[in-house]
């Protein structure tokens, strides 16, 4: 490689690193984000607040099995617990519709607004423009899954009491390390979320309207959703990108049940590439008028 080449290459992938610097400050500056994350802090003060007020006269909340929203009857015992039981109450609808939103809106919103042309005027080209915007997606996933769990940790450490915690397994685990499994567990929902963010993404190749795009999109996800709990369609279950959601909560078992938790991610990695790629054919060959 020449000396010109390389430094035309490293120009590229400047101007790449800039646009997506870009590309995040437009994202969460826009007041529909801003509003989308204030939903998603409010939710665990709301369920945090509710608890407080139900277990007031020393009652305990209902709740058993140890899985998903069962954690709620762990709170009052351990304020961590109110991470998980946030996480569990907004991954079915409030984290996947903000993703949707935020997804959808990605190209579709550029030709809208006439932009998109003049972005790829810019030497990145087509393919690192997409990449970028898929980037800045998985990144508002993570954001908008710590914005849910760093909530619910500071309401939980406000009203209840912290401390050692009991896994569903019914073993004793330190303060500490139940704190790095909640990290581990934020983490894995964001995870979870990728396959949601491509799906959003390649539907924004297909429309020049961001409303059109994000109203698919949030629609694709409510129905996929309605599906996964017909009876009638149990073969069709695990293929579904919701299906494995609330694997993540046995991370709090002892030892840790890894099956489910492989299987929600490989499923995510499966969508990302088959709904990236359809986004990346439909964008490469995509006629930008706009």
């Amino acid at each position: 490689m020449s000396r010109a080449e390389a430094t035309v290459r490293e120009a590229r992938w400047l101007w790449t690193f800039g646009l997506f610097r870009s590309e995040l400050l437009t994202t969460f500056r826009r007041w529909r984000t801003l509003a989308l994350l204030g939903v998603l802090a409010a939710v665990p003060v709301l369920v945090g607040v509710a608890v407080r007020i139900e277990t007031g006269d020393g009652s305990s909340v209902g709740g058993g099995g140890g899985e998903g929203p069962a954690f709620i009857s762990q709170i009052t015992n351990n304020g961590l617990f109110l991470v998980f039981t946030a996480l569990a109450a907004t991954l079915p609808f409030f984290l996947p519709m903000a993703i949707g939103v935020v997804a959808g809106d990605a190209v579709a919103g550029e030709a809208n607004a006439g932009t998109l042309r003049y972005l790829l005027v810019a030497p990145a080209g087509r393919s690192r423009l997409l990449l970028t915007k898929y980037a800045t997606v998985l990144a508002f996933c993570l954001v908008a899954t710590l914005v849910v769990a760093v909530s619910a940790l500071t309401v939980g450490a406000l009203l209840f009491p912290l401390g050692d915690l009991t896994t569903i397994s019914g073993t004793r685990i330190s303060f500490a390390e139940g704190l790095g499994r909640a990290l581990l567990i934020a983490l894995v929902v964001a995870a979870s979320l990728v396959g949601v963010a491509a799906l959003g993404l390649f539907v924004s190749t297909l429309t020049n309207s961001g409303i059109a795009a994000m109203a698919t999109t949030v629609g694709l996800l409510i129905t996929v959703q309605i599906l996964d709990q017909i009876p009638q369609l149990d073969a069709l279950h695990p293929y579904f990108f919701s299906h494995y959601w609330l694997s993540f909560a046995d991370l709090m078992r002892e030892p840790v049940y890894w099956e489910d938790l492989t299987r929600n991610l490989g499923l995510q990695a499966l969508y990302a590439a088959v709904f990236g790629s359809a986004a990346w054919a439909r964008f490469t060959a995509k006629d930008i008028t706009a």
